[in-house]
C-alpha cells in the first residue's frame, strides 16, 4: 500500500495543554503527515481542534476509562482507518502504545510512596479497576497485536506482569523535535532577566503533572537541603500549590511552550517514583542542560551518569538528590558536558522516532496483508 493512501487512527482520551503524551502524539502526528500518510484521532471534546495536524478527529462523549473503551468499540475506528494504534488502555488495537507504562506496576511502586489512607482510597477507587481491567485484556489477553513501549523497564514490567510475549514488543524511545531546544546565550540571558533571576542564581528547573508521582516533595527538600542561597527552583505543571510550599519554589502552573524556562534553567530535576519515559527529561539535555533524575524514569537508560546527569536509585533518597545538585552547582561542570549532551539528544530527534514507528506500522501491515491478502477490517 502506498504512504499516501494509509490511514493510521490514534486513540487518546482528554488533553492537557502541559501533558507530554499529548505533545508526543501532535510531533508524532506532524511527523507521520508528512511523509503523506493520513492521521486520524479518536478522542475526547477535550481536545482542541487547532492541537491536532491532522483532518479528521472523531470526538467521543466519555471521558471515563471503561466508557471511553465501549463507545470506542461501537465506533468501530476501522471502519475508517487501515491501522489503529491506542494511546490509551481500550479493548483492542492493532498496537498499543504504552506511553503511560503499566498501571499495575505503577500501582506497586506507589505502594510504596503513599499514606496508609491514601492506599485504602484507591482499593476501592472505580478509576483504577477500570484501567486494570482494560489493561489485562490488552496485554493478558492480547486485545493488542502488539505493543510499542518506550523503554526498557516498561516492556520488561510488560512481561512480567502480564507474559505479553516480548517479540510481540517494539523498543522505540521517545523522541523530541532537537532543533526547537537548543541553547542560545541572548535567549539564556533574556529569559532570566524575564523571571527575575540574578546571574549568579543556580536555577533548578522541575516540570510536570502529578506532582506527587513526579516527586515534587523530594525535589523540594533536596534543594533546601542544599543549603546555597543562590538555589532556586522553577516549578511548572499541574498540582496543588498549598501542598508544596517553600521559599526556595517558584510556581509557574501549566505552561504552553518550556522553551523560555529551560533557556533559563541551569540543572533539569525530576526525582520521579514512576515515569515510563519523560519526555521532559528530554527536552532538557536537548537544551544542553544536565538531568538529575531516577532509575524509575525509563529515560535514565540513556543517561550517563555524571555525563548527561546523574541518576539516583530512589526517588525517597534526599541526600543522592542534594549530592547531585551539587555536583552539577558547579558551572564548568555544566559547561563540560553541554556538548556532550547536544550530541547525545540528537540520536534521538523525533525524525528518527517517527520514521521507526512508521516502519514498524508498515512492516506489520505488509505482514498482516501477504497472510490475510486484505487490510484488517472489522
Amino acid at each position: 500500500m502506498q504512504r499516501e493512501n494509509l490511514r493510521i487512527g490514534f486513540v487518546r482520551r482528554g488533553f492537557s495543554p502541559s501533558g507530554g503524551a499529548e505533545a508526543y502524539l501532535q510531533r508524532l502526528a506532524q511527523g507521520i503527515t508528512a511523509t503523506g500518510c493520513e492521521v486520524e484521532l479518536f478522542t475526547t471534546i477535550a481536545w482542541p481542534e487547532s492541537a491536532w495536524p491532522g483532518k479528521t478527529i472523531h470526538r467521543l462523549r466519555s471521558p471515563r476509562p471503561l466508557e471511553f473503551a465501549n463507545e470506542l468499540e461501537r465506533i468501530n475506528p476501522w471502519k475508517s482507518c487501515h491501522l489503529v494504534v491506542s494511546l490509551e488502555r481500550v479493548w483492542r488495537c492493532d498496537f498499543f502504545r504504552a506511553g503511560d507504562g503499566v498501571h499495575q506496576a505503577w500501582l506497586e511502586r506507589r505502594t510504596s510512596y503513599e499514606p496508609r489512607l491514601q492506599k485504602l482510597r484507591r482499593i476501592f477507587n472505580r478509576k483504577h479497576s477500570e484501567i486494570l481491567q482494560l489493561e489485562k485484556r490488552l496485554l493478558g489477553e492480547r486485545g493488542a497485536a502488539r505493543v510499542i513501549a518506550s523503554s526498557e523497564m516498561v516492556r520488561d514490567e510488560i512481561v512480567n506482569c502480564y507474559a505479553f510475549p516480548s517479540e510481540s514488543i517494539d523498543l522505540i524511545r521517545n523522541g523530541v523535535s532537537v532543533s526547537e531546544f537548543g541553547p542560545a546565550p541572548l535567549k539564556r540571558a533574556a529569559a532570566r532577566t524575564q523571571l527575575n533571576l540574578a546571574p549568579t542564581d543556580i536555577a533548578i528547573l522541575f516540570v510536570g503533572s502529578g506532582w506527587e508521582r513526579k516527586g515534587l516533595r523530594f525535589a523540594i527538600s533536596a534543594a533546601e537541603s542544599l543549603a546555597d542561597e543562590r538555589a532556586r527552583l522553577l516549578v511548572a505543571g499541574r498540582g496543588n500549590r498549598n501542598r508544596f510550599r517553600s521559599r526556595r519554589v517558584v510556581f509557574f502552573g501549566e505552561v504552553n511552550d518550556v522553551r523560555p524556562l529551560l533557556a533559563a534553567a541551569d540543572i533539569f530535576l525530576l526525582p520521579t517514583w514512576y515515569d515510563p519515559f519523560s519526555n521532559a527529561c528530554m527536552e532538557a539535555m536537548a537544551a544542553g542542560i544536565p538531568v538529575i533524575t531516577t532509575r524509575a524514569n525509563g529515560c535514565s537508560e540513556i543517561i550517563q551518569d555524571k555525563v548527561h546527569g546523574s541518576i539516583v536509585e530512589r526517588a525517597s533518597d534526599v541526600a543522592g538528590l542534594t549530592r547531585a545538585l551539587r555536583f552539577w552547582s558547579d558551572e564548568s561542570r555544566r559547561k563540560n558536558a553541554q556538548l556532550a549532551l547536544l550530541e547525545h539528544a540528537t540520536e534521538f530527534d523525533l525524525s528518527r522516532n517517527v520514521s521507526l514507528t512508521l516502519k514498524t506500522l508498515l512492516d506489520y501491515l505488509a505482514s498482516a496483508e501477504s497472510t490475510s491478502g486484505k487490510i484488517r477490517k472489522t
